[in-house]
């Protein structure tokens, strides 16, 4: 059926209408109160939210404030821990110069000790030479030289002193001995200080003579010769690490150094 466009447009109004009466009451009052309610809902949220942010902020506040004090805390404690170090190293410099004038006040008395000793053993020597050659008798102030020290045997202007068993030694410890007071090992330089020195000696004594480098000498540095000899065999070679060693009346043999005898040191004696 054909209609006119006045018919249509009053159609399509009717059924507008039609749909509006059936739509819901509370999609109406939905679609029509939106920002009512969101202005509701703002206003009964707004105040909890605003003092939970306003809590947080005064938390954070406190903590950057004790953050803050603690850093400052540290900082004096750590300046006031260099202070101390400071002062420290004050005291350690002035205790490490103390020291290093005490060390050189030491060198310098251990060199005045090194100095005075010389001298002081020298006086040592010397009192011990006095008591040996003058003996202070029965404490009397006036003492009576002798040219040979207690013990020693003078025979024409040399003092001897016979060492025999039980003391024994090798030639060497045997010269050694000698040396230790001022003399050595007896060189046998004639003919009578042989014959003189078989009425003492009636033991093996060690002699200054030894074997070096194939030839006998004397601790003199002079060479054995034939007129003053008085071998009971002579030796057919003077090996090293041979000495001349007397027997009994006083006749001479080769020997290892290395053994143990008696000895006989010798020294000039003192003219009185």
């Amino acid at each position: 059926m054909n209609r006119n466009p006045q018919e249509e447009i009053e159609g399509i109004e009717e059924e507008a209408e039609a749909v509006y009466v059936t739509l819901p009451a509370c999609t109406v009052e939905k679609v029509a109160a939106p920002p009512d309610q969101r202005f509701l809902c703002f206003s009964q949220y707004f105040l909890p939210i605003a003092v939970c942010w306003l809590i947080l902020l005064v938390i954070m506040g406190l903590r950057i404030y004790f953050a803050t004090l603690g850093q400052e805390s540290a900082v004096s404690e750590l300046m006031a821990a260099n202070r101390n170090l400071t002062n420290l190293n004050d005291k350690l410099s002035v205790l490490e110069n103390q020291i290093t004038n005490l060390t050189a006040v030491n060198q310098e008395l251990e060199t005045e000790r090194n100095n005075l000793r010389g001298p002081i053993q020298n006086i040592s020597r010397a009192q011990c030479s006095i008591d040996e050659y003058g003996p202070n008798v029965n404490n009397v102030s006036e003492r009576q030289c002798r040219p040979c020290q207690k013990g020693w045997e003078l025979i024409n202007s040399c003092c001897y002193l016979i060492n025999g068993p039980p003391e024994e030694k090798t030639w060497e410890e045997a010269r050694e001995h000698c040396r230790a007071r001022s003399s050595d090992l007896v060189v046998i330089q004639t003919q009578d200080e042989q014959n003189v020195l078989r009425r003492y000696s009636r033991n093996r004594s060690w002699i200054g003579l030894r074997a070096e480098g194939g030839r006998w000498k004397w601790i003199d540095g002079s060479d054995l010769t034939q007129s003053v000899s008085y071998w009971i065999d002579e030796p057919s070679s003077a090996a090293d690490g041979q000495c001349a060693v007397t027997t009994y009346l006083f006749r001479w043999r080769s020997a290892s150094c290395a053994e143990r005898n008696g000895w006989i040191c010798k020294k000039k004696a003192l003219s009185v």
